[in-house]
């Protein structure tokens, strides 16, 4: 199995899976911290945590070049699907069998409303299981919740949590969200795009391999990180 985990800022990334190509969150061209534009990126499939601007970001556009399709819940894939877009709905607790890995759609506590103020449903993160096993948490913008306990008997072998606060979790809850799900990996995101998000990663890295037995891995946008 081939993985390359690419941090493009804020809480837009990017998987490389045997040679799959999945986006996640496609945040780029109003992205202050993304080095690179939507017209330079490569898209098999697209998954989106919610419906607020900062993670639908540039879906449409990048979907509409490269035909990728979208995975994200029944709300969200109706509106994208309207656009004319490839979407494969699912929803909180249920997974399925894409041709990168398994997918399973997690509880995220925050707002959901799309770009144009239309009903999002409800946020979520993602459980992605691939072929050989390996677990990738992407937890979306949350708030810590006591259920990812239940995520981290999965055996997870990253997590990519925020650490922002104000919008997200901050540090300290990011911390415990750690000690609930214990994943070999960590990444931060969702800090530093703006001023009311603003965290020193390092600081935060220091903390968690201190208190815990996960190892934290900071990228800037752009930098990649192998299993």
């Amino acid at each position: 199995m081939s993985f390359k985990f690419t941090v493009y800022g804020h809480s837009t990334f990017a998987l490389e899976i045997d040679g799959y190509h999945i986006l996640i969150d496609p945040f780029f061209d109003d992205n202050p911290q993304s080095p690179v534009t939507a017209d330079e990126v490569a898209a098999d499939f697209i998954l989106v945590t919610h419906g607020h601007g900062d993670h639908v970001g540039d879906s449409v556009k990048i979907a509409q070049r490269t035909g990728a399709k979208v995975i994200s819940n029944f709300e969200i894939t109706n509106w994208l699907g309207e656009k004319g877009l490839d979407v494969h709905p699912q929803h909180i607790g249920g997974g399925f069998h894409h041709p990168f890995g398994y997918v399973k759609l997690t509880q995220a506590l925050h707002g959901s409303a799309l770009p144009d103020g239309s009903y999002g449903g409800m946020p979520a993160g993602f459980l992605i299981t691939t072929q050989t096993g390996e677990k990738i948490y992407i937890s979306g913008d949350t708030g810590l919740f006591p259920g990812m306990a239940l995520i981290g008997e999965e055996g997870v072998d990253l997590a990519v949590l925020p650490i922002g606060d104000n919008f997200t979790m901050g540090a300290d809850d990011a911390l415990r969200a750690v000690k609930l799900i214990s994943p070999k990996y960590v990444i931060p995101s969702h800090y530093n795009t703006w001023d009311v998000i603003k965290e020193d990663p390092e600081a935060w890295k220091t903390r968690v391999e201190a208190e815990t037995d996960s190892q934290v891995r900071v990228l800037a946008p752009g930098e990649s990180f192998s299993l």
